[in-house]
């Protein structure tokens, strides 16, 4: 295949795996990254550039920043460099069909499920917190619509017991640049055609908020752990809880949070496990070095590992030790 101009468009660190990918390959001469503006990050609020941005300087790549796709200046600039076919993996704007259109070759998506299910923006987490087996990296020509676009190849993995969104990202990541690398000769050269999405399957992964991570008791055990499992590292799994006063003697709520009683304490659990026991859902039904063991709406769960708001994260025997929990006391919904 002769060399290819190419102009990748990502932002967050899923997207590194990629631009990588492409940039270490003679064959995709990559003419310029474009990523979000630099945003404000930290207590002292300091601009600090994306994922992508911090690796192209690494890889002396040209970066172009523009507050938003659809600005005639930055699409002037674009053409100007008359890419052959950009790629985008995980940019965060809409694209506009102006820049659809640009490319002889298209716009090329690296998405992080197996469309035409999980389309939007957390399909990595709602994979896993609905207990699927598998998922995949799909490669996509984009159209006007939300990961709407007709597939050009899938690859699939497993998601295993222990993954949990980070592990996932990270594996998802290095599948879809490896999916890309391969599929691009034969794509640009005509030897693929684009297959539209089925009608059939299709299902969405709307944007993950911090009171997904709150624990409904009334769900089977191995439902929250699915969950747990999804939301970790954000926004974690948590609970509230009567009788644990936080660090600072004050509850600190996440937002959209509210304790149905007065005085609860946000407890973050980090590690459980389901056991074979039952009772009413949230109830405590027993707390010791083993475990902290709470009734689920099916089963229940072994707390292993929890943090209490203001804390450091602790085994349970170290938990209890400082602040202990009464058996038939309840985690609150």
């Amino acid at each position: 295949m002769k060399e290819l101009k190419i102009v990748f468009m990502g932002t967050a660190e899923l997207s590194c795996a990629s631009l990588e990918a492409l940039a270490r390959d003679q064959q995709f001469p990559v003419a310029a990254v474009v990523t979000q503006p630099d945003r404000p990050k930290g207590r002292e609020l300091k601009l600090q550039p994306s994922p992508v941005k911090a690796l192209a300087q690494k890889l002396s790549l040209p970066v172009l920043q523009p507050a938003k796709a659809r600005d005639e200046k930055f699409i002037a600039e674009l053409r100007g460099l008359a890419p052959e076919l950009i790629v985008v993996v995980a940019y965060g704007q809409i694209l506009p069909q102006s820049i659809l259109d640009l490319p002889r070759h298209g716009c090329l998506n690296v998405h992080t499920s197996l469309l035409p299910k999980y389309r939007g923006a957390a399909p990595i987490q709602w994979a896993i917190a609905n207990g699927d087996a598998e998922t995949g990296a799909t490669l996509m020509k984009m159209d006007a619509g939300l990961d709407t676009g007709p597939i050009v190849a899938q690859r699939r993995t497993p998601i295993q017991p222990a993954d949990d969104s980070a592990t996932l990202h990270d594996r998802l990541a290095r599948l879809g640049a490896e999916l890309l690398r391969a599929t691009i000769p034969d794509y640009v050269a005509g030897k693929i055609q684009p297959r539209p999405q089925p009608v059939d399957g299709v299902s969405h992964a709307p944007k993950i908020k911090k009171e997904d991570g709150r624990i409904d008791w009334n769900l089977p055990a191995q439902t929250i752990v699915n969950r747990l499992r999804a939301f970790t590292p954000w926004p974690g799994a948590y609970t509230f809880s009567l009788g644990v006063p936080p660090s600072d003697g004050k509850a600190q709520l996440p937002e959209g949070g509210t304790p149905n009683v007065a005085h609860s304490t946000l407890l973050k659990i980090w590690k459980v496990e389901p056991v074979e026991k039952s009772g009413a859902p949230g109830t405590i039904l027993s707390a010791d070095k083993n475990g902290i063991v709470a009734a689920c709406g099916q089963g229940a769960l072994r707390i292993l590992e929890l943090q209490r708001e203001g804390g450091r994260r602790m085994n349970t025997a170290e938990f209890l030790a400082g602040h202990p929990l009464t058996p038939g006391a309840k985690f609150k919904r």
